[in-house]
């Protein structure tokens, strides 16, 4: 690379690239800025501040499936197991699913916590 040094006073003021060099500064800088927020993604991830989806339940609920319903079968567990865990009954647990009834927010923060996610996975 070579560059036009301008001085003013007599000290560098300006360097003039060509636009080759500057168009591959600029994607140098384009791909430090991409790792960067990559980095910080993967240290937040491992914080617990982020929360990632699979792309299978994300197409489940993305065709109109209950959330909740998706993460009990991804994380193998029938109806009686979650309920148990969440302190409610199967029989709610199944309405909530089915979209028969609306669970509290406590209710839906209780099975959150037994599925291992955030709240917000789990509402609309």
């Amino acid at each position: 690379m070579k560059a036009q040094i301008i001085e003013k006073d007599g000290r560098p003021e300006f360097a003039v690239i060509s636009y080759e060099d500057y168009q591959h500064f600029l994607e140098l800088l384009e791909d430090e800025t991409d790792a960067r927020a990559v980095a910080e993604f993967n240290e937040a991830y491992k914080s617990g501040r982020e929360f990632l989806v699979p792309e299978g339940i994300l197409r489940r609920e993305l065709s109109g499936e209950s959330p909740i319903r998706i993460w009990r079968e991804h994380r193998g567990m029938t109806q009686q197991e979650l309920a148990s865990r969440a302190g409610i009954s199967k029989a709610f647990l199944s309405q909530i699913e089915s979209g028969k009834r609306k669970g509290t927010v406590d209710t839906l923060s209780a099975l959150a916590r037994s599925l291992g996610v955030p709240l917000d996975v789990l509402t609309d």
